[in-house]
């Protein structure tokens, strides 16, 4: 006893166990701490795909959220859940090596949509007795894309245009019409020398002229139109097309092109009262921090239901998403886990937090995020909030009095984030619906606002390999992974994508001794600039469509040429048949 006493005492280190005890309880030591490794690896691999998730109230779907170390109330950094070991992020990460809100190229370049000398006036190309009415598909967003294309569809046509009737029969159901979201009185003004448009469908003898109804297949080219439309049109003088969206082709020319960039980003205004609600929130969100980022989530039930995607909740969520993706009889049956590896899921809030930490965002970042009901509600939120604390939505931002005239329509609730979304420093749209599209595109035009679009095909595995790395190694992979996909210019090739996304023929660079050059459908001449950016000026990287052309098909995407659907249903919309949304319908907001 008294030996082992010596050996503890500070004094007594001259006193060592024999070479022949020391070594075999080194040996046994070794083999429990591998043993202990092993075991730990087993027991926090990646969960099953059948564990608590999304959709699960119950207390152990908790064990996915992201949690402050309990050792650690002051809040040091946080760890990961469902991880190999521990993924601590810090709580304030390290300043990024590039401009987390703003691109230093944007003033390079500035949009562009002013029509060349030979796009005529309307006064000269209007036709006498050609009258076209649209009616629109979809959501917001989906709508707004119909109505640019109606315009241009007039003026393809030389035909005057009715102000389009909105959508108030589909999945959204929102009663209201084109005056009270836009401004009408503004949209027919600034336009009024691209196009004629009409408030009311015209009458003879004192009666409403009765309506040719078609349809014409999507993405239809100017030769489609001057082939398929305007016969009836001259025989009918007044064409009603239904389902209006995505009937235009993405491939036109140049002025064309620009007139679509007039609509979008200079006719279409919404109404004083959502803008001025969507003003406020704005100014709100700046009072709270001199930066903010505006996150279109995009993880409602619908969405999830929609995309086929799987996100761990087991039987439940299968079939409560099941449920819902009923409503589209035409749907096909699709691979979960083959979606999530090419990036067509949107990332869950988590996924999101944990991109946008990995950027450089730190903790204090005040996120406003649009949104409408989440799959999961709270509990799918959780980890996205211990991210970012500072977390806002509208229904936080402002008053119950102020939203109360919006809360029965969709489309004005979307307006109010639209107006949010288009003013924050940086925009994450964790989608590659309408919405997404339409504010990517305008960010451009306007000033290449710093727009992030997750690169979900290469995130997924390194979200699925996150819990046997390191902080600093994941956010070194997430970085890389991004690139090219955070709203530089140039980040795509003039031509490719959905033009509302990309509209290059609208944006224009500016040339040495800061003289700018606009883009003309003549030019091919390439500008190098002091940035050492190579730019064609005007260049338009698709075929210009003309009267006189008489090659293959004339939809963009139908080799077939099928013929315009004919419409036989009764005059009024609001009792035509429902039909399933398309895919661009349910993605639409």
């Amino acid at each position: 006893m008294g030996q082992r006493r010596r050996r503890g005492h500070p004094h007594a280190h001259h006193h060592r166990c024999p070479r022949r005890i020391a070594l075999p309880a080194a040996a046994l030591a070794l083999l429990f701490l591998a043993v202990s490794l092993v075991s730990v690896s087993l027991l926090s691999a990646p969960p099953l795909p059948d564990r608590p998730g999304l959709g699960s109230s119950s207390s152990s779907s908790s064990r996915r959220f992201l949690r402050h170390h309990q050792a650690n109330s002051s809040g040091g950094e946080l760890e990961g859940s469902g991880s190999g070991e521990a993924f601590g992020i810090p709580t304030h990460e390290s300043i990024a090596s590039y401009d987390l809100w703003r691109s230093k190229l944007a003033s390079n370049f500035y949009g562009c949509s002013n029509s060349s000398s030979k796009f005529l006036d309307s006064s000269v190309t209007t036709q006498p007795d050609r009258y076209l009415i649209v009616v629109t598909s979809g959501g917001l967003n989906q709508q707004r894309t119909g109505i640019i294309d109606a315009v241009v569809a007039a003026r393809i046509l030389n035909a005057t245009l009715v102000v389009p009737k909105l959508d108030q029969t589909s999945f959204w159901k929102d009663s209201s019409n084109f005056s009270e979201i836009f401004d009408i009185d503004w949209f027919i003004s600034f336009l009024a020398k691209d196009v004629k448009i009409i408030k009311e469908p015209p009458e003879k003898g004192g009666k409403v002229m009765r309506p040719y109804k078609m349809r014409v297949p999507r993405k239809c080219t100017p030769r489609c139109y001057l082939n398929r439309v305007l016969p009836a049109l001259l025989k009918k003088h007044v064409i009603r097309m239904t389902k209006y969206d995505y009937r235009l082709s993405n491939k036109l020319d140049t002025d064309l092109q620009k007139l679509r960039c007039r609509v979008n980003y200079h006719a279409l205004k919404f109404t004083d009262p959502i803008q001025e609600l969507g003003e406020k929130l704005v100014q709100r969100m700046r009072e709270k921090s001199r930066h903010f980022i505006a996150l279109h989530l995009r993880f409602e039930p619908d969405m999830l239901a929609f995309s086929g995607c799987y996100y761990g909740g087991g039987e439940k969520e299968r079939k409560e998403l099941g449920a819902i993706r009923k409503r589209w009889k035409t749907l096909h049956i699709r691979d979960p886990e083959k979606g999530r590896r090419q990036g067509r899921c949107p990332l869950t809030p988590e996924e999101v937090g944990l991109m946008l930490r990995a950027l450089g965002y730190t903790s204090d970042v005040h996120i406003y995020v649009a949104s409408g009901e989440i799959y999961g509600g709270e509990d799918t939120l959780a980890p996205l909030k211990a991210l970012f604390p500072n977390f806002h939505t509208k229904e936080t931002v402002s008053s119950e009095e102020e939203l109360a005239p919006f809360l029965k329509f969709s489309s004005r609730m979307a307006a109010v984030d639209f107006i949010v979304c288009d003013e924050s420093d940086a925009f994450v749209a964790n989608n590659i619906g309408n919405m997404a599209k339409i504010l990517a595109g305008r960010r451009r035009y306007f000033g290449h606002k710093r727009t992030i679009r997750p690169n979900a095909k290469q995130l997924y595995p390194l979200f699925l390999k996150r819990g046997n790395m390191s902080w600093d190694a994941f956010s070194s992979q997430v970085r890389i992974i991004q690139k090219g996909y955070m709203g530089e210019p140039m980040e795509i090739n003039p031509g490719r994508g959905e033009f509302h996304a990309n509209p290059a023929a609208c944006i224009c660079e500016k040339t040495r001794g800061n003289l700018a050059v606009k883009s003309s459908s003549g030019s091919n001449v390439e500008h190098v600039n002091d940035t050492g950016i190579r730019k064609a000026i005007g260049e338009p990287p698709y075929p210009v469509y003309t009267d006189e052309e008489a090659d293959g098909s004339d939809t963009e995407d139908d080799p077939t040429g099928r013929v315009e659907m004919i419409d036989t249903e009764t005059d009024d919309d609001t009792v035509t048949r429902q039909e399933d949304p398309e895919p661009e319908e349910i993605l639409s907001d």
